[in-house]
This record gives C-alpha cells, sequence and structure tokens, in this order.
C-alpha cells in the first residue's frame, strides 16, 4: 500500500472550557479516521526533542496532543513533506494512514502529551525506522 501525504487528514475535535476542568474528546466511533479499535498509547515528547523517523507499515494513526504543542513532520514515497502543529492551542486529531514516514518535535517548555487511537495493537513488526538525518529536512531547530 502506498499512501501519500494528501491522504492525511485533519479533523476538529470538541473542547468543552469548563471551570472546574476542561474536557478535550478524542475519536468517536462514527467519526472519520475511525476504522476500528486496536489501542490507545500515550507519548511524551520534552521541549526541543525530535523523535525521527518512523513508518507504520499496518497501523493507522489518529493523533492528538491534549498537553503541549508538537510538530509532525510527514514523508511520503514520492519524497513529499508536510508539516502540522498542533496542541492545546490547535486542538485537532490527524489521521494518518499506513506507510508514511513521519517524525516530531516538542515545541513546549516541559513535556508534550500525544495520544495515539491506533487501528492495531503496537508491535515492533509493523515499524519500519530510519535515522534522523536518512530523510532530508530540516528541523529547524528552535533555540
Amino acid at each position: 500500500m502506498k499512501n501519500k501525504i494528501s491522504d492525511i487528514t485533519t479533523s476538529a475535535v470538541s473542547k468543552i472550557i469548563l471551570s472546574d476542568g476542561d474536557i478535550y474528546h478524542g475519536l468517536k466511533s462514527n467519526d472519520f479516521g475511525f476504522t476500528k479499535f486496536g489501542e490507545a498509547y500515550f507519548s511524551f515528547i520534552k521541549y526541543n526533542k525530535i523523535k525521527a523517523w518512523k513508518k507504520h507499515t499496518i497501523m493507522t494513526s489518529n493523533l492528538l496532543v491534549p498537553i503541549g504543542s508538537v510538530k509532525f513532520v510527514f514523508y511520503d514515497y514520492k519524497k513529499n513533506i508536510k508539516e502540522f502543529i498542533i496542541g492545546a492551542d490547535n486542538y485537532v486529531r490527524l489521521t494518518v494512514p499506513p506507510s508514511i514516514w513521519f517524525g516530531f518535535q516538542g515545541l513546549s517548555n516541559g513535556n508534550n502529551i500525544i495520544l495515539n487511537i491506533a487501528d492495531v495493537h503496537h508491535s515492533d513488526k509493523e515499524i519500519e525506522k530510519k535515522k534522523i538525518n536518512e530523510i532530508d529536512y530540516n528541523w529547524n531547530f528552535l533555540k
């Protein structure tokens, strides 16, 4: 399967602001991007740190950042690159089909938290990885 950058979708996600604590929705079974539930897991990324590059060969990821801000960079087989910055101030869900390389960088001080609601269980057998310099991208390191 050869998915491309244009297959990544951005979906608005509701955020309910309450005086005693907010509610951030993630994914409903009738939302675009939901096919089935495999698992949900959190990934933490510290300020200005980068985790790159990986590609899921089977998994569709639904990525949300409820705390902090994260820059996601995607790279497809046609060597197209696309960036998204999402987080508490731009709360959206990215739906990423299999076979697209990606990495991410923490943009807020402290921990930035990514939630992945995946359609399959996480397995190292369906992930390919590259070193950060194996894909030509300037991360514009923050100072």
